[in-house]
């Protein structure tokens, strides 16, 4: 190893413990969590690191999972039964779905394994161990190589240490992430499981109670879970799906606290985030604020207007477009928190002040003048990023010309393609009123020399871009499943439809035009964010650094604390079934809950059942579906949000607005039980109380 990159390794082996930590800030790696054991245990936590995680024996860790591509969930029986988010199952629940079988609006209860519907593609992974590789991946890097070369030597030495570890076969699977911009590297190994299967799902009144209105929003009363089977072959081993397969035997499962918990106590939420940049220069934040997410807010709205409209239309046309809706409101709603808080917390002139204590600390160093080097390269390709942003909200969201794309591809690869799929959840008048849309806002948003040529001739060909979606949709076979199926099945004569042109011309733009300057940002930026991070690290002493967040398993803690939005207003960290009752509305289908739960609720009794937790744990994208722990290791909630005013913390935490929104356990308990008359699941679990 040279001494640059043993100076680099020993700095941060020194920071990842040292310095001083930010109240509850922070997304730690399970493999150094002994590092972080006192100041969890002087916060109430019982247990000790390997009790988190462990290679050697049975540890939390082998609890909890990735999800599918982007959620966390958790086992909470000894037969393989794991819980995740509503919204993280909602597309499978929705596949299953039909206008007779309504599983999105009546919920979905198996009341036996026979019952249990296998979801072709979901896979979950088991993480068995993370370990430093920093030295490995590096080991042929010299100094004097540039950015691409360097990138180079980290792929081959990644490749070949990936496939030295999936040689074991068995569901095994290596990724190796880089951390700390890139500063340090770690190998995760995996264990992947093929066939899972949907158990129980509440009706989208109690999973998606709220809808749109409520997201991100407190006080929250949703009851965000879906339960799922891990099955494998007779050995425990992963398989693909067969109906001789069996209930997976886990390693390690949650124990339910059914006593609940009360403010200011313990809570560490165990997940998988996604992504963040609190480590970000300035001008990133400002590109963010100012540029970025108010152009897809405001884009997204108008899509949003038109699928609402069409939803409201039909049965069929709601379950269409629940699964579509829900991802885009999801990011449009996040952004305008996160541009409201970074604002309102005044992140830019506060990251601009640390940058003038880093130039000060950097002078003698060579560090001297990194802040202004980097932002010099965010000022010189902000019109890139932003021309690349808004192709992807804008053309790439045109849903016809991508399958027409997609179809042809598979015609020619496997000279048949599939549009069933396609058509089941698609309806020509919403995507040609958001064709009309997305198409104006491009044009409108670019400056002359940057509009496509093909944009141009189009409009000088049909006048309007209305006239021009209407002639797209009138003469495309793509329009309908019925033009598409009597058409010639040849990739030559389909790939002149003006679906497929769309979409080839637009990707040829993209490609041409926006794309190598955004690979150059990526380039020139990789470098010095390095330099950028290790002299943080380095230089600026007063707080800890965990690494931002990858879709790596992260645990974060804190305690049940409420929060005060604006003067006047004091939340608590609870809600209760009253509060549902309260928001109760037939005439609204987002707060049109079950007759069942009425019922039961006018029965008496139910007014302090509790529904929702508040914590100030460190959560993102990603940790949907994650575990919320108590101080003894046991279950007593579901990760589904974070408050609105709070969304800014994948850049800048604020202790005293961040909050993240859990299901309470007992809910859950509640629903299976009561509503979904599915107490057999309870069976399986291990309900403890105080």
């Amino acid at each position: 190893m040279n001494r640059r990159l043993f100076t680099l390794v020993a700095l941060f082996s020194l920071t990842l413990g040292g310095g001083v930590a930010m109240a509850d800030e922070g997304m730690w790696l399970p493999s150094l969590i002994a590092e972080r054991i006192g100041d969890m245990q002087s916060k109430g936590f019982r247990l000790d690191a390997e009790d988190i995680y462990s290679v050697n024996r049975a540890s939390l860790k082998d609890a909890v999972l990735l999800f599918g591509s982007g959620c966390t969930a958790e086992v909470i029986s000894p037969e393989g039964l794991i819980l995740t988010n509503h919204h993280c199952g909602y597309s499978f629940v929705q596949r299953h779905s039909s206008v007779e079988h309504d599983y999105l609006k009546d919920g979905f209860w198996s009341m036996s394994r026979a019952e249990e519907l296998p979801n072709p593609g979901l896979t979950v992974r088991f993480l068995q161990r993370m370990e430093d590789v920093t030295g490995l991946i590096l080991k042929h890097f010299k100094p004097s190589m540039d950015e691409q070369e360097r990138e180079a030597v980290v792929k081959k030495a990644s490749e070949k240490l990936i496939k030295e570890v999936e040689k074991e076969g068995n569901g095994i699977k290596a990724k190796v992430e880089a951390l700390y911009a890139g500063n340090s590297y770690y190998l995760f190994v995996y264990k992947e499981y093929r066939d899972i299967r949907l158990v129980a799902a509440p009706p989208s009144s109690i999973g998606k109670f709220g809808g749109d209105t409520d997201n991100w929003m407190w006080p929250r009363h949703t009851g965000d879970f879906c339960i799922f089977r891990i099955y494998a072959d007779k050995d425990g081993n992963p398989a693909d799906y067969s109906e001789d397969n069996v209930p997976y035997r886990p390693k390690r499962f949650f124990k339910i606290n059914r006593s609940g918990v009360k403010e200011g106590d313990f809570t560490m939420v165990f997940g998988f985030p996604g992504s963040t940049m609190e480590y970000t220069h300035w001008r990133n934040v400002e590109y963010v604020q100012n540029i970025g997410d108010p152009m897809k807010v405001d884009i997204r709205t108008r899509r949003l207007d038109v699928i609402k409209r069409y939803m409201a239309m039909s049965q069929e046309l709601r379950i269409m477009y629940s699964a579509k809706s829900a991802r885009i409101a999801n990011g449009w709603k996040k952004w305008q928190g996160e541009m409201l808080g970074l604002k309102r917390n005044y992140v830019i002139p506060r990251k601009q002040a640390l940058d003038r204590k880093l130039e000060d600390a950097a002078a003698l160093t060579p560090y001297r003048g990194i802040s202004s080097r980097i932002g010099k390269v965010y000022g010189k390709y902000e019109r890139a990023r932003f021309c690349a942003d808004l192709y992807q909200e804008t053309a790439a969201t045109f849903e016809m010309a991508s399958f027409a794309d997609n179809y042809c591809k598979g015609l020619r690869k496997n000279g048949t393609g599939s549009s069933a799929w396609f058509y089941k959840d698609w309806c020509a008048g919403v995507d040609k009123e958001i064709f009309v849309i997305v198409m104006e806002e491009l044009g409108n948003r670019l400056n002359a020399d940057e509009v496509p040529e093909y944009y141009k001739e189009q409009l000088a060909r049909y006048g309007s871009v209305q006239a021009w979606a209407d002639a797209m949709f009138e003469s495309s076979v793509f329009a309908s499943r019925e033009k598409l199926e009597a058409a010639v099945q040849d990739a030559d004569q389909l790939e002149k439809d003006p679906a497929c042109v769309f979409a080839r011309s637009f990707r040829a733009w993209y490609d041409d035009k926006l794309n190598p300057a955004v690979k150059q940002f990526k380039i020139e930026l990789k470098p010095l964010e390095r330099e950028y991070m290790r002299a943080q690290m380095e230089l600026l002493k007063n707080r800890e650094y965990y690494p931002d967040a990858n879709l790596t398993l992260r645990v974060a803690y804190g305690k049940v604390c409420g929060y005060s939005p604006a003067d006047g207003i004091q939340y608590e960290p609870f809600t209760t079934l009253k509060g549902i009752m309260d928001k109760d509305n037939p005439e609204i289908f987002d707060y049109n809950i079950p007759q069942k739960l009425r019922d039961l609720y006018a029965k008496g009794g139910l007014e302090k059942q509790p529904v929702c937790i508040l914590a100030n744990n460190h959560t993102t994208g990603g940790n949907s579906g994650s575990p919320l722990i108590d101080a003894d290791g046991n279950l007593i909630g579901i990760n589904f949000d974070r408050v609105w005013e709070g969304t800014m913390s994948d850049i800048a935490f604020d202790p005293s607005f961040c909050r993240n929104i859990s299901l309470d356990i007992r809910y859950m308990l509640f629903v299976v039980d009561k509503v979904g008359g599915a107490s057999h699941l309870l069976d399986e679990m291990v309900l403890e109380v105080d």
